[in-house]
């Protein structure tokens, strides 16, 4: 399954509680580059290498004008855990009801050994200044999912 959502389109308006209890809308980054990432769920493998990347590589990505949220299905208190054991320095959104998730078109069926379930298809949406969504990652390069960006922004310059 793909989002519905294209390049070169306005991103959805969205809003939602971080891991610090806070209200974080995509108002709130108007005017900057924001790289809004979906994760199936908080301390897993996958999606713990696909953190720790964005966290060694902030500092660049900050330096290249980019912000960086992350979204899953996971509660406050569990993001505050992830965010505490790996030292992430960017917010994470809890969205337990889905909200944001259903508007980017990520929540969906996956498969995994035969069994069908509902799930989170990781993907990565890059919004420019303006609110309009510049660059779709269907399946980033979870290790290397920084310079993937950084390099798409190079291209497009």
């Amino acid at each position: 399954m793909a989002t519905h959502l294209e390049e070169g389109k306005k991103a959805p308006a969205f809003s939602g509680t971080d891991q610090k209890g806070n209200k974080v809308s995509l108002a709130d980054y108007k005017g900057k580059k924001l790289v809004l990432y979906f994760y199936p769920e908080d301390d897993t493998p996958t999606c713990t290498i696909q953190a720790c990347n964005l966290r060694d590589n902030y500092a660049l990505l900050r330096k290249h004008g980019f912000e960086v949220v992350g979204v899953s299905p996971d509660d406050e208190k569990k993001h505050q855990k992830f965010e505490e054991k790996f030292n992430l320095p960017f917010t994470l959104i809890a969205d337990t009801k889905h909200v944001i998730l259903n508007k980017y078109g990520v929540w969906g069926e996956k498969q995994m050994f035969g069994n069908h379930y509902m799930g989170v298809h990781r993907t990565t949406f890059v919004i420019d200044e303006n609110g309009i969504i510049r660059k779709i990652f269907l399946r980033p390069k979870n290790k290397q999912h920084a310079e993937e960006i950084i390099e798409a922004f190079k291209k497009q310059a």
